[in-house]
């Protein structure tokens, strides 16, 4: 039985080949993939793994660079916080400050206007005594001498004098104080 026979079915005409070089085309068929299995194919799957490795390792660096990165995130923002947290102290701090210092101030303010105050009433006061004393000398002698000509005779003794002044001013002092062009 020829390798024909065996493939009845199969009529390839003039593209059948013959016994001999069909076993040339196995063995030379064979003999390349045993080359291709041993030198070839162990440089593709050298090169895979090391491309694979290549791929996982830089991988892994990102990985890591991403890690890095995220600490690195974490550290600034707490020190993002941080700084925000020292910041609104401060300025906390200066507003306390800055109040200390207004409400010191108006203190200040307040007792040089109350010293001022005072020292004025008492210079007032001074100066009403003063005008006080020199009106009643004033007025003493004009109204003893105006009461001198009216009377007809000398008021010159001092102790009455003085006492027609007093009644005269306690009087004054009595009546209301009127103010010329106030709702009359």
């Amino acid at each position: 039985m020829t390798p024909f026979e065996l493939v009845p079915l199969l009529d390839l005409g003039p593209l059948l080949p013959e016994l001999p070089e069909f076993l040339a085309g196995l063995a030379l068929l064979a003999l390349m993939w045993l080359i291709v299995a041993k030198a070839v194919a162990p440089r593709f799957e050298e090169l895979y793994e090391r491309r694979s490795d290549e791929i996982e390792g830089g991988i892994r660096h990102a990985e890591q660079v991403q890690a890095e990165a995220d600490a690195a995130r974490a550290e600034y923002r707490k020190q993002l916080d941080a700084v925000r947290a020292e910041s609104a102290r401060a300025r906390d701090e200066a507003t306390e400050r800055g109040d200390l210092i207004v409400a010191e101030a108006k203190q200040r303010a307040a007792q040089e206007q109350a010293r001022m105050i005072a020292e004025a009433r008492a210079q007032i006061a001074v100066e009403r005594e003063a005008a006080l004393t020199e009106l009643r000398s004033q007025v003493g002698g004009l109204a003893t001498t105006l009461a001198g000509r009216i009377v007809g005779e000398s008021l010159d003794d001092d102790e009455r004098a003085r006492r027609t002044v007093d009644r005269f001013l306690a009087e004054l002092e009595s009546q209301p104080v009127r103010v010329p062009g106030a709702g009359e």
